[in-house]
Order: C-alpha cells, then sequence, then structure tokens
C-alpha cells in the first residue's frame, strides 16, 4: 500500500475540501501503458469495491485495487510546492525502470 507524506496529505485534504463533496478519497492505482509499461492514476473517489484497500492519514482516505497494491507497495505519494519542483511525485521501489516524463514505470 502506498503511503502518503505530511505533505502530500495536507495538499490532498485541500483538495478534497475544496470539492465540497463527501465521502471522497484519494484513489491510487496503476494501470497498463505509458512507455514504460505501466503508469499511475491518482484521482478522487466516492465508490469502493469490496475487495479495495483503504488507509487513512490524518483525515485523508486512500482507497487501493489489491492489484495495484502489489505495485505500490513500500511506495510513497510526495507534494512539493517550490520553484525547482512542483506538484505530486511518487517514489516507487517496485520500479526497475521509468520513462523520461516520469509517469510510467516497469
Amino acid at each position: 500500500m502506498i503511503t502518503l507524506t505530511d505533505e502530500a496529505t495536507t495538499k490532498v485534504g485541500q483538495l478534497i475540501d475544496s470539492e465540497s463533496e463527501d465521502g471522497l478519497a484519494l484513489r491510487v492505482a496503476v494501470r497498463p501503458g505509458g512507455c514504460s509499461g505501466f503508469s499511475y492514476e491518482m484521482y478522487f473517489d466516492t465508490d469502493r469495491a469490496a475487495d479495495d484497500l483503504e488507509k487513512a492519514f490524518g483525515d485523508v482516505r486512500v482507497v487501493v485495487d489489491p492489484s495495484s497494491a502489489q505495485l505500490l507497495e513500500g511506495a510513497t505519494l510526495d507534494y512539493k510546492d517550490g520553484l525547482n519542483e512542483a506538484g505530486f511525485s511518487i517514489d516507487n521501489p517496485n520500479a526497475q525502470k521509468t520513462c523520461g516524463c516520469g509517469q510510467s514505470f516497469s
């Protein structure tokens, strides 16, 4: 299961609050595709499958399907807001190689 840094938790919480919808969680998934074989997908979701894995980081809930959870084991979602780096990034120890854009891995 993926872990969120404090910075990512804060930012995701702000984004969820701005949606003004009850029951939203951050869904993180790994899908086939991208130039390296797999790509990350993140979006807010209210739907839950019976086999979804769910973890709370403060008030922020993260939901991951079982097949994605295997590929995200030990991964960390971070958020930076600086001049050199801005936005979310995933550090995944399971990724043997990544593409130049950083959006896909194998």
